[in-house]
């Protein structure tokens, strides 16, 4: 699982993250959609009802400026007559001077529009059976009054709203009492727009009240869920390319890597060799030199003298064998490189990066602890060719314990004005008799193996004036310890 998490992690929350603020951004977007849709039928509403506000206000002054001439009262009067082209006008009263007002209410009505000048709001009821109030407007000499229904107020005929199906609630409210115009959908949950304003009428002063509660079942889903899936898609194919480019870099750097190490390794192979060389070199001497003394005798032996040559001759050409065979193995001449500033914990986490795909064949679990970061004066190749044997050889050792208990660690200290590097594996580790024997030329307890590897190691570790050491770890395995000198950036002062 923590190889998993490692390996995942870093693509699994960059999908989560674009996958929120794409959800995000498409819910704002739809709740931005849906204000603006709430708004504009909220203020067609507001709009609509203020028509009808004013066009009560229109035909009372109207009234009160004709002063028609009809008894009060009388069936044929005009004012009688304005139901049939007003459905929501009920009823008409008049009072001319002298009269009285048939309901309460309206004289103190008349008297508060005589002196406002306007026309005033009466015997106002809102509740659902009744819903009506009365218009007073005082007038010379007649006053009139209008009884209004609310229902029929509404213009049905023009209204931009389902009634009965839309989410949106309008309600008329004043003085404590609402009129509710369209019932709408009214939760606890989701977001709630909310629209408020009063009617263009100062007769009637109503609150228009719209609201409108989103829940979450109206959010964008559909598309939310096409856009996961879209990012997984896109995270998945940034995944695979970046894995094709970093498994490509890894195949250069470990074709670097082989072939340094090819040659440091034909450098103690050519110091394996020398024996191979001498041998037909010393043959060579003693043949001419035999030759030699036989041509000067005497009598000199021909025959034999002839044989001794041939004899150097077949030498000579069994060591330019030798050189051939060492000199094709060699494609590219290794030069010396002096030393130079290395972060020792960088060239670890690189070889780490080039090992990964063994790290994850074999199920290693691989860590690295810094107790403090090490600038070591080194050679760069040849420390990551150190690095790169020490952590192929514990790979190789841990193939020989259960897939559970493979356990690969690295640390890396300062200590003693020294950068040290620490690689300690949980494989069967080696035993006390061959430990002293690890580093030597051509010695190996692995089968097929050359024996140069650690040879080689220690080798470039003492050329750059540190050490390598093995020991067993505890409580089993192996540990390697690279010492190094420091950089002069970092070497205590004296």
């Amino acid at each position: 699982m923590p190889l998993l998490l490692q390996r995942y992690g870093a693509r699994l929350m960059v999908w989560l993250g674009l996958s929120a603020i794409g959800c995000v951004l498409l819910a704002r977007l739809e709740l931005a959609q849906l204000r603006d849709a709430f708004e504009t039928d909220a203020r067609i509403s507001h709009r609509l009802l203020s028509q009808r506000a004013v066009q009560h206000d229109a035909v009372l002054a109207t009234l009160a400026l004709l002063q028609p001439n009809s008894p009060s009262g009388s069936a044929d009067s005009a004012e009688q007559r304005l139901s049939s082209v007003y459905p929501q006008i009920l009823g008409v009263q008049r009072r001319d001077p002298g009269g009285a007002w048939v309901g309460t209410g309206l004289e103190a009505a008349e008297q508060a529009s005589r002196q406002n000048r306007e026309a005033v709001l009466a015997n106002l009821d809102l509740s659902a059976e009744r819903a009506r109030y009365q218009l007073v407007l005082a007038g010379q000499p007649a006053s009139f009054a209008l009884l209004i229904d609310m229902h029929a107020s509404v213009p049905w005929s023009d209204w931009s709203m389902p009634v009965q199906t839309s989410p949106v609630r309008v309600t008329l409210e004043h003085a404590g009492q609402t009129f509710v115009v369209q019932p709408g959908r009214m939760d606890e949950a989701g977001w709630r727009f909310t629209f408020h304003k009063h009617l263009a009428s100062a007769s009637q002063p109503f609150d228009v009240v719209a609201i409108r509660q989103v829940l979450w079942v109206e959010l964008p889903w559909a598309l939310m869920a096409l856009w996961v899936a879209g990012v997984a898609g896109g995270v998945a194919a940034w995944s695979a390319w970046q894995s094709q480019r970093s498994a490509r870099r890894r195949a250069e750097e470990l074709l670097r890597v082989g072939q340094v190490a090819r040659l440091n390794t034909l450098g103690e192979l050519a110091a394996g060799m020398a024996h191979e060389l001498n041998q037909p070199l010393t043959a060579i001497l003693a043949n001419t030199q035999a030759a030699k003394r036989l041509l000067q005798d005497e009598s000199p032996e021909l025959p034999t003298a002839l044989k001794a040559m041939d004899q150097a001759v077949a030498q000579a050409r069994r060591a330019a064998e030798v050189l051939a065979r060492l000199r094709r193995s060699v494609e590219q001449p290794g030069t010396s490189q002096p030393g130079e500033s290395v972060d020792l914990e960088r060239v670890v986490r690189n070889a780490l990066h080039l090992l990964e795909p063994e790290c994850r064949r074999r199920t290693v679990s691989a860590t690295v602890r810094v107790e403090q970061g090490a600038t070591v004066l080194a050679e760069r190749v040849a420390l990551e060719q150190i690095v790169h044997n020490l952590l192929t050889n514990a790979l190789q050792a841990l193939d020989a314990v259960p897939e559970g208990e493979r356990q690969l660690t690295m640390g890396i200290s300062v200590e003693q004005g020294t950068g040290v590097l620490r690689v300690a594996d949980s494989g069967p580790g080696i035993a006390a008799d061959v430990l002293p024997r690890v580093f030597e030329p051509f010695f190996t307890t692995r089968e097929g193996g050359l024996g140069l590897g650690l040879s080689l190691c220690e080798t470039l570790a003492t050329g750059m004036g540190g050490q390598l050491r093995a020991q067993a770890n505890t409580p089993r395995g192996a540990l390697f310890t690279l010492v190094l000198p420091l950089a002069d950036s970092m070497a205590p002062a004296p």
